[in-house]
């Protein structure tokens, strides 16, 4: 053979040294299978005789097998190899194995790669162990076929899951981590999400006394678009237990009393666990007397008799009672306790409408707003009481059978109407709060009590007042005065401007007829105008008398002066008049003029008189023409 194609044969064949160990498996195999079907048929020509290789031929390259052995023997090494596509996983075996990468022979024509990383889960892999691989490239660029262990894995699991789920099969998985609301579980490599309500049928209080361990689940729901899976510990036992809750509420009866165990605490009763069924205790079963939640009774994990006060077959519930295992705090009520009776006890509820009080551990007795204070104005029981208050109060009713009681407050104190007549007589003065409003008046409070109406007309003596809100607030405080006193119906007629003198005695003199006096205007209306004067009083002016001297009419905050046209004192009410004013004067002065004439109408008739006899007969006619012309003009000036 020449040197130079010994070179080339070299190059044909160089391989990494995992690909020639591989190849001359491959090489030694197939040698081996083509001497033993060629051995029968050469027998005779070979046996006791050593053929040599023909090196000459090779050297000229001519080929040593006929085109018919060339074609049987790429047949026969064809038939011993796989056929096989990317993407597909297959099952391999290890044929070597370094710190790096894994040789994997899965039939193929060459032998695949696998990062060691791969198997690190696995540290006992060795030599022959059958492995699954994915087909990730028959041929990279290096002419290297590309497989993956945990793609593999990953496909075998989702297949191996999703049949698990169908066929309702129990799986196991290692518990890895916790995670918010459950844990992470592998199972066949693929991280599952396992709920904290799914572990147990207990509640779970510590969740990390579970990881690392291996226990058995199903899957309970997969996700195909997110591939995620959800696996569930308690579906194994709830099976167990639905029997088990069937013979236990099989043989259950009201009345029965059972041992439990408390399983969880919550703001509305306490769940117990009576041997693989579950019964609630509602919060109001707990204790005869009142609780704000559950725990001032009850504790985790604490060992408890309660009696079965009811239970459903269909919805498996059971309802239970601890306090029923005690007697009823009535039935231990002090038989001397009458209506009339003083007793002590604190507030446990309010109420708009009251608050109600516990005089012993399950005995309340209800204290309604009216009786709480002598007052007619009705409040809040929150304006008098508060949750925890100790309060003393007298038993109003007691019905022992129906286990209701009423109590008072107010009657432990004096009735302030007994003595209204010596403490608030007529003409008595006080000093009152605002308590409320109506367009007749005002409804005042001059003691707790003792409420009294003030009419709106008994506000001021001067001001008019169109409602109450005008002259005062509520809760502002209000001197009055006593007028009047209705005790069976529990009611005063008080006074504000009776404190004061009346005070148009004094306007009667001051506000005369026809005196002027300056004003304000202050009110506006189609009727007229409101003008202030003097002294805090109010008079009236119709529109006519609001025209001025140049014919314009007032205007609001305009001050100008007033005549009084009328004054009266009963229903004091005093009309004014601007017009008025101007109008008066003119009219004197037209008066003054024709009262002047006049004199000087008569001394001229006098002079005429005085001379008649010595006129003639003309001037007699001329006189009397004047006369009549004289006479004239008087009538027409009056």
């Amino acid at each position: 053979m020449t040197e130079e194609k010994k070179v080339n044969l070299e190059e044909e064949v160089k391989e990494t040294p995992v690909q020639e160990e591989a190849a001359a498996a491959v090489k030694e195999e197939v040698v081996a299978e083509a001497a033993a079907e060629a051995k029968p048929a050469k027998a005779a020509k070979t046996e006791n005789k050593t053929e040599e290789f023909d090196w000459a031929s090779l050297e000229v390259g001519r080929d040593a097998y006929s085109e018919k052995e060339r074609g049987d023997l790429e047949d026969l090494y064809n038939d011993t190899l796989n056929t096989v596509s990317e993407k597909e996983v297959l099952e391999g075996t290890v044929i070597s194995l370094n710190k790096r990468e894994v040789v994997v022979d899965i039939g193929y024509k060459s032998d695949g790669i696998v990062s060691l990383n791969e198997f690190r889960y696995n540290p006992e892999l060795k030599v022959g162990d059958s492995v699954d691989v994915y087909i990730e490239s028959l041929e990279d660029k290096k002419g290297q076929m590309i497989l993956s262990h945990k793609k593999a894995r990953a496909t075998r699991s989702w297949e191996r899951v999703n049949e698990a789920l169908e066929k309702d099969e129990i799986i196991k998985g290692y518990i890895k981590c916790r995670t918010k609301g459950g844990m992470i579980v592998d199972v066949f490599g693929i991280e599952a999400f396992l709920p904290g309500s799914q572990i147990d049928v207990k509640p779970i209080r510590d969740y990390d006394i579970f990881v690392g361990k291996t226990m058995e689940f199903k899957v309970v729901k997969i996700n195909h678009e997110y591939r995620n899976v959800v696996v569930s510990h308690k579906a194994l036992i709830e099976a167990e237990l639905e029997q088990q809750k069937k013979d236990i509420i099989a043989k259950l009866e009201k009345g029965q009393v059972l041992e439990g165990i408390v399983k969880n605490v919550t703001s509305y009763g306490v769940f117990m666990d009576l041997g693989g069924v579950d019964g609630l205790i509602h919060i109001t079963d707990l204790s005869w007397g009142r609780i704000n939640h559950p725990s001032e009774i009850v504790e985790l994990d604490q060992k408890l008799n309660v009696v079965i006060l009811d239970f459903d077959d269909d919805k498996k519930r059971i309802a239970l009672g601890l306090k029923q295992l005690t007697p009823h705090p009535w039935d231990n009520l002090d038989a001397e306790l009458k209506v009339g009776d003083k007793v002590k006890g604190k507030v446990v509820v309010i109420a708009d409408y009251g608050a109600f009080v516990e005089i012993a551990p399950g005995v309340e007795g209800l204290i309604h707003v009216s009786e709480m204070s002598w007052s007619q104005h009705l409040r809040s029981a929150q304006d008098f009481l508060s949750v925890g208050d100790e309060v003393e109060a007298a038993i109003l009713t007691l019905d022992r059978e129906e286990r209701k009681m009423s109590l008072g407050i107010k009657q432990l104190k004096e009735d302030p109407w007994a003595n209204i007549d010596t403490e608030y007589g007529v003409g008595s003065k006080h000093t009152a709060t605002v308590r409320n409003f109506t367009n007749f008046g005002v409804f005042v409070e001059i003691t707790e009590g003792v409420d009294g109406l003030i009419h709106i007309s008994d506000l001021s003596w001067t001001k008019k007042i169109k409602h109450p809100s005008e002259f005062t607030a509520i809760a502002e405080p209000i001197e009055v005065v006593v007028l009047d006193i209705d005790k069976e119906n529990r009611r005063l007629s008080l006074g504000h401007k009776q404190l004061e003198e009346n005070p148009w005695d004094v306007f009667e003199t001051i506000f005369t007829p026809d005196s002027i006096h300056e004003g304000t205007v202050v009110e506006l209306m189609d009727k007229g105008a409101v003008i202030a004067l003097p002294y805090g009083v109010e008079g009236f002016a119709t529109p006519r008398h609001l025209v001025k001297e140049d014919g314009s009419s007032v205007k609001q905050d305009e001050k100008l002066d007033f005549k009084v046209i009328e004054f009266n004192k009963s229903a004091k009410r005093i009309i004014v008049s601007h017009s008025r004013i101007f109008e008066d004067v003119k009219r004197a002065e037209e008066t003054e003029n024709r009262k002047t004439q006049s004199r000087s109408n008569k001394r001229a008739m006098k002079s005429v008189s005085d001379n008649i006899e010595k006129t003639t007969l003309g001037d007699i006619s001329e006189l009397a023409a004047l006369k009549t012309q004289m006479e004239q003009e008087e009538k027409k000036d009056k």
